[in-house]
């Protein structure tokens, strides 16, 4: 009937899907590959499930078109495997899509540009919703049923247990119209408060952005033990208002009502005497449902952690009187994560927008291009937001029409190879312009490193054009040997390896000259690329990267470049852990038009 795992499961013959809750008498489950072929799959699945149903035809289709597009969307956006489930009875159609990526978004309202996103959903769907776990998220949604069928059972009591937490108003002491009980908001405590914490640190914990932090808090709180959720976030002790950041309704079309309620009355600043304590507040006036529903319980609590505040965390439950103390104690516990990962989440905003302020002053700020030739420059640092510093580049005129060039890497990183880094390129182009020579260039800046204990490896080089050809004068320090490839595809090393500088002070460089015939291509390279690992294997063993070089004969220095970071990327499942950088000058064929500066 479909492709994977694939089960129906009777009202009467139990099964782990929980299809006899409620009077939904069928279920059925498959797992689709993360392709193509998917949502063409699951649509087949469906339709021949609800056919043999006995499903009416209008809500058969509408829940065909629904499951293709959410399977769509999940094979898009996550890439894993993906889960569907369908669920039928008493006209009433369940069905929910899951992939394996929980940390990623799910598309809303087509904004990537691939389909219409949840559109659809929220358009059919008399309900619907997501939800996240530690290895997976699910997108479900319940069809009203025919109005013949209007009265029967609510089938989203049938959601599968493992999909549906415990709800602090199943309770019967909790639900609308009851006063709150102790024993009740115990009982759910004790079954699901101490997974739903630790699954909370797990997703909060790593998010560099405090927005995206603020929407997974609603997402974790809406609907477990809430109607709905709000977070405000103040941007700096000095913020006298809030920003509200993140608005979540357990239905969709509540949020932007129950937003505009919010803006109209923002929370005021915790007592001093009670920071990160729950505590009771107004319902928002706009807050309450459509459908006849009483307004609930809100509570409050500061997002406080070392004493200042970071923002707030609002929740209401429609229909209670109040919170029981045990869930406004879950909910503190819940706050005090928040607050951490927002607080982490502004470091490490902090510390990328530092490394980019840094980045901008220690490299180039002119376009990288040498006329007459063509250029090509890669430059990655590893990771995000990290510091400035390692690897660096540049490219100087002087004012006889040479060109100066540098690709360097400080050893190690953070703000002590930023300042060595900040050092290197101001006093190649000082010693540049005074006419100092490439060796001799570097015997002062050798000097130099050394007083900063610091290493520095580099390959610093001299152009020099004449009659449709260019003269190179190298000096490769420490670093991965530059490589020529000409016209014909032979690579050869265009320099010799000489002392890391900052090792020896009284070390004299020399340099080495080739010549760049049209069709010669020069390559610079730092260990970023040369010992990328896999294992114990490195891309460079076997001389594999002069190799690879020799392979992209024909192709321009952005070819090139491009050829070779995308073979460094896939020689290794994980991101690179060190910088990335590559220098590429190509002197053109006769054929070809030179570039231009």
């Amino acid at each position: 009937m479909g492709h994977g795992d694939t089960r129906t499961v009777d009202s009467d013959g139990g099964g782990d899907g929980g299809g006899g809750h409620c009077g939904l008498a069928h279920v059925v489950r498959t797992e689709l590959p993360g392709n193509a072929l998917a949502a063409a799959a699951a649509r087949g699945f469906a339709r021949a499930a609800l056919d043999e149903w006995g499903a009416s035809a209008g809500s058969a289709a509408d829940a065909v078109l629904l499951i293709s597009e959410l399977v769509t969307n999940a094979v898009v956006h996550a890439g894993t495997s993906v889960e569907l489930e369908c669920r039928f009875g008493a006209g009433v159609v369940y069905a929910q899509v899951a992939d394996r990526h929980p940390a990623r978004r799910v598309a809303a309202r087509g904004e990537d540009g691939h389909g219409y996103g949840l559109r659809l959903v929220g358009a059919l769907a008399k309900e619907w919703g997501i939800n996240y776990r530690r290895d997976r998220k699910a997108v479900w949604f319940q069809l009203a049923p025919a109005p013949d069928d209007e009265g029967l059972p609510d089938p989203l009591e049938a959601r599968p247990s493992d999909e549906r937490p415990p709800h602090p108003a199943t309770s019967p002491a909790l639900r609308p119209g009851a006063a709150p009980g102790a024993d009740a908001g115990r009982e759910w405590t004790d079954n699901g408060a101490l997974s739903f914490l630790a699954e909370a640190s797990d997703l909060l914990a790593g998010h560099t952005d405090e927005d995206k932090v603020a929407s997974l808090a609603g997402q974790l709180v809406v609907p477990r033990f809430a109607d709905w959720c709000a977070v405000w976030l103040r941007d700096d002790d000095r913020s006298r208002l809030p920003r509200l950041a993140r608005v979540w309704h357990a239905h969709e079309s509540h949020i932007e009502e129950l937003r505009a309620a919010l803006l109209q009355d923002p929370p005021p600043a915790a007592p001093r005497t009670l920071p990160g304590r729950a505590v009771a507040c107004p319902w928002p006036s706009a807050g309450a449902a459509r459908d006849g529903r009483t307004p609930g319980a809100a509570v409050r609590c500061d997002l406080v952690v070392g004493g200042r505040s970071v923002g707030t965390l609002m929740i209401g439950r429609a229909g209670l009187a109040r919170l029981p103390d045990e869930v406004l104690g879950l909910i503190e516990d819940f706050a005090r994560r928040v607050a951490l990962a927002v607080l982490s989440a502004r470091r490490y905003a902090l510390q990328a927008n530092i490394s980019r302020i840094l980045q901008r002053g220690l490299l180039p700020r002119e376009e990288v291009a040498v006329p007459g030739l063509d250029t090509a420059l890669v430059y990655e640092p590893a990771g995000e937001g990290t510091w400035a510093g390692g690897d660096f580049y540049d490219l100087l005129r002087l004012p006889d029409g040479r060109w100066r060039f540098a690709l360097g890497d400080v050893c190690g990183s953070g703000p002590e190879a930023a300042v060595v880094t900040g050092l290197a390129r101001p006093v190649l182009r000082l010693l540049a312009r005074e006419g100092y020579s490439v060796p001799e260039t570097l015997d002062r800046l050798n000097r130099e490193v050394g007083e900063q204990a610091r290493f520095l490896s580099v390959v610093y080089g001299e152009l020099a054009f004449r009659d449709g050809l260019v003269d190179c004068t190298l000096t490769c320090a420490g670093h991965p040997l530059p490589l020529v490839r000409d016209a014909s595809g032979t690579v050869r090393p265009a320099a010799r390896p000489q002392l890391l500088l900052g090792v020896e002070q009284e070390t004299a460089y020399e340099s080495q000259s080739c010549t760049l015939h049209p069709g010669d291509t020069l390559l610079c390279v730092t260990d970023g690329v040369t010992e990328r690992r896999r294992g114990r294997q490195l891309f460079d063993d076997g001389d594999g990267l002069a190799a690879l070089f020799a392979d992209c004969a024909g192709l321009d220095a952005t070819g090139t470049a491009e050829r070779l970071r995308r073979a460094v990327y896939a020689f290794a499942p994980e991101l690179p852990a060190d910088d990335l950088a590559m220098l590429v000058l190509r002197s053109p064929a006769p054929d070809e038009a030179p570039a231009s500066g």
